[in-house]
């Protein structure tokens, strides 16, 4: 080597540390709080929530702008045994994003003793090496101290039996924002030394059709649940700006697709008299129009897709 390197970084101003940027995700059994973590950090709904395990499916990233440092949450889906082909789809699609990213978050609810889900994901950790991992417990507003200080060294103990040394263990309430920007402040140091990998503003890569789709499944999930927790999948046909609208009064047009494995399963999401339809298309414009910032009109149609978590043409077809 000469005496110049092939890439000198840019010398920080006098004082100020380097600009860090890369990647986190956070991982844990499903309902373990990771996409509300990932609102309250970015601080606008990005990752879709819901109290029913396996609901985000896609690699929806958050990303938290800050003085000094960038970080880009990457959420992955639950890790969970697999029992069709989706689930061991899904189960590639963590593995992978774990060995890539920077910071590995590994959550635990404050509320519920570690169970065998927690002990599988940390055994996964425990085989990838090199990636920092911080353990958060969420979800500290639902217990008292002595019940916290127990799950801390529960964790603690886990991460011995294992052979993780976590870089942290972080007690976090992300419904009271307890802690969440200390979460940050201890995340950013981890990162490498880079310039910002996303332009100031943007708040998620992941392309807005997909944003909507997921948006409209939460919707669709809302009062059915029990009866059809995973089988539906949203695909967005299409958005396309009505024409002939005044420039400040302009309207989105959204076709939307609610597909489902079973012909007995479509009564159940349209509802009596089309009512449960009609609800469900009206909760997710309103949250579509405050993502987009713009007014939409929404046609949603519900589709059979017979056993499409079991047939791999389907799932490709619906992003899978």
């Amino acid at each position: 080597m000469g005496a110049m390197s092939a890439r000198t970084p840019e010398t920080p101003a006098a004082g100020l540390a380097p600009h860090r940027a890369g990647f986190a995700c956070f991982v844990g059994r499903p309902n373990a709080g990771k996409s509300t973590l990932t609102n309250a950090l970015v601080g606008k709904k990005v990752a879709i929530t819901s109290s029913r395990p396996q609901t985000t499916r896609h690699t929806v990233r958050g990303i938290v702008h800050r003085p000094d440092a960038q970080l880009i949450l990457v959420d992955t889906p639950g890790l969970h045994k697999p029992r069709t082909l989706l689930g061991e789809r899904l189960n590639d699609v963590v593995r992978t994003t774990w060995a890539e990213v920077d910071v590995i978050g590994f959550c635990v609810p404050a509320d519920q003793k570690l169970g065998p889900g927690d002990k599988f994901i940390a055994k996964e950790l425990a085989g990838i090496k090199k990636t920092p991992k911080i353990a958060i417990v969420t979800k500290t507003d639902l217990v008292e101290p002595k019940q916290l200080r127990e799950q801390l060294l529960a964790i603690d103990e886990l991460g011995r039996e294992l052979g993780i040394t976590w870089a942290e263990i972080v007690p976090v309430s992300a419904v009271g924002d307890q802690q969440v920007s200390l979460l940050a402040d201890l995340i950013a140091p981890m990162l490498p030394e880079s310039p910002p990998l996303y332009p100031e503003g943007d708040l998620t890569d992941e392309p807005e059709m997909v944003m909507v789709a997921e948006l409209i499944r939460e919707a669709a999930l809302e009062g059915v649940r029990d009866e059809l927790p995973h089988s539906i999948a949203v695909v967005v046909e299409e958005m396309i700006p009505r024409e002939d609208r005044p420039a400040d009064r302009p309207l989105l047009d959204i076709h939307a697709n609610v597909y489902i494995e079973r012909p007995s399963q479509k009564g159940i999401i349209i509802g009596p008299k089309g009512q449960r339809l009609k609800d469900v298309g009206t909760k997710s414009r309103k949250q579509i129009e405050a993502l987009l910032g713009t007014p939409v009109f929404l046609d949603l149609h519900v589709k059979v897709a017979k056993d499409w978590q079991r047939d791999p043409k389907q799932l490709r077809k619906l992003g899978f």
